[in-house]
């Protein structure tokens, strides 16, 4: 069997997107936010001798941060009791150091189309382990909007300090409504959050664990006594007897008064804003100013007169090329972060636009968005967006928010209308509410009407929309009414 053996050489041209090391640190930049790159630009400044901070102040005034709030003597008879959890958490790391970088290096952040994780792991913060249980427990971007801002509102202990009235003014949304997502917020993990006090929060744990009897209720409503140690007062107010009165007291001492202490960062309470909004006055066109805060966005220099000094020393190869790799790794710092700086107050401007009748009127004008169309309008890519809003507040008269909680889902009807999800949910309800009882509809049904009305929705959207707002199945709806006729 004869075999024929040749050699050929074959050109082939292919695309390769090569992530540079100048490229993925300034992806990584874009991921900070203003909190975590000042920890970044301090590591530089120790490793780059040509790199100095701008101590110049930047023009116009800064928000008070606001004071955190004081706990009374009871909590901390309890907080003395209760021992802290030791964390194994670890700080933090913001960044290496960019002093091997060479020259160029692209800090665009247009031409990546695939996202580039971070690959660094932290230990979860509270905020984000109760953001997690929101998305679960709420399907409505208006819900999980007032969710944040209560989750942004809790104090250091885990506390929700705000009054309902409060945070009903400042969203424009009913106290009904916080009240009706206090009482599902209650129930997150840990037991105790969201409780207005210390009373509260034990209240919740002991509620939890099937142990709040009116003998309880009746202790928790007196912890000046048990503060004071005055136990034969409160046996006679809870009317049992001391030894009984003990066991309780052990049990209330086994509980947590201070829910946010399992974890180690920060509260979001103290998130700090990387981004300000406010409102024009009227001779300067009115609508809203956005601009980037200075007061926590470290500014750095070159600093090229130490550069010079010390290169016309140096003689040897070596040193020039170390001062070189360094200048070009300054040089490199400062353009990244004004193309961040840029980036970000460029998307930021854009969603305070999209969402301006939020702002203006309140929770009940959340315009339905997605990151696609931030993208779109401000000729980005649609991972350069998710950076941008991922872990970066905007501070707002309505509260802080991270970026990306003013992005929510929305159906499109066939003519290209959009419905935010709460509006179909109230069809959803007034059809069921007004439906005649020996004509009960299906689901299949209600799609239907829906679609009758410009509303293009699958059947398994509104069985799920119907569940969440607790009505009952065609089928039980129809025994229900049977019997009330």
């Amino acid at each position: 069997m004869n075999q024929n053996m040749s050699q050929r050489l074959d050109l082939r041209q292919s695309q390769n997107l090569v992530m540079t090391p100048q490229l993925q640190q300034a992806i990584k930049l874009l991921q900070l936010n203003n909190v975590e790159l000042n920890e970044f630009i301090e590591e530089e400044l120790a490793n780059n001798p040509l790199l100095e901070k701008d101590e110049r102040q930047p023009e116009g005034e800064t928000p008070e941060a606001p004071k955190p709030s004081e706990h009374d003597n009871i909590q901390e008879e309890f907080d003395s009791s209760y021992e802290e959890p030791d964390s194994g958490a670890q700080d933090f790391d913001a960044g290496s150091s960019m002093a091997n970088v060479g020259a160029g290096g692209d800090t665009s952040f247009n031409t990546l189309d695939n996202a580039f994780e971070n690959s660094m792991s932290k230990p979860q913060t509270l905020n984000e382990h109760l953001t997690d249980q929101l998305n679960i427990a709420f399907d409505d971007p208006r819900d999980r909007m007032i969710g944040a801002l209560l989750i942004d509102s809790l104090d250091e202990t885990g506390y929700l300090r705000s009054s309902v009235t409060e945070l009903s003014e400042r969203l424009d949304c009913s106290t009904e409504r916080i009240g009706r997502l206090l009482d599902t917020l209650k129930q997150f993990d840990p037991c105790g959050v969201f409780a207005r006090d210390l009373q509260e929060c034990l209240s919740l744990q002991l509620a939890d664990q099937g142990r709040l009897d009116a003998p309880m209720e009746k202790l928790l409503e007196n912890l000046d006594l048990l503060a004071a140690h005055d136990r034969q007062a409160l046996a006679k107010i809870c009317d049992v007897n001391e030894t009984y009165l003990a066991d309780m007291i052990e049990e209330v001492k086994a509980l947590n008064p201070r829910p946010a202490s399992d974890f180690e960062t920060l509260v979001v309470q103290t998130a700090i804003p990387d981004v300000l909004m406010k409102k024009q006055p009227k001779h300067l066109g009115g609508g809203w100013r956005v601009e980037l805060n200075t007061e926590t966005l470290p500014r750095v220099l070159v600093n090229n007169e130490y550069y010079k000094t010390v290169a016309s020393a140096a003689k040897d190869k070596k040193d020039k090329e170390y001062l070189n790799n360094h200048l070009s790794s300054a040089n490199w710092i400062v353009k990244a972060l004004d193309q961040r700086a840029q980036t970000i107050l460029k998307t930021a401007a854009e969603i305070v636009e999209q969402q301006d009748a939020f702002f203006n009127f309140g929770i009940e004008f959340l315009k339905p968005l997605t990151l696609k169309d931030i993208a779109e309008e401000i000729d980005m890519h649609e991972s350069t967006v998710s950076r941008v809003t991922n872990n970066k507040y905007i501070g707002t008269p309505r509260g802080i928010f991270e970026l990306k909680y003013f992005f929510t889902t929305a159906l499109v009807s066939e003519s290209g209308v959009a419905h935010s999800a709460e509006s179909i949910k109230a069809r959803i309800k007034t059809l069921t509410d007004e439906e005649d009882p020996k004509k009960v509809l299906s689901d299949d049904k209600i799609v239907d009407i829906l679609k009758s009305e410009g509303v293009d929705i699958a059947r398994r959207t509104v069985a799920k929309y119907r569940e969440m707002m607790h009505i009952p199945s065609s089928v039980q709806r129809r025994k229900v009414k049977k019997n009330l006729a």
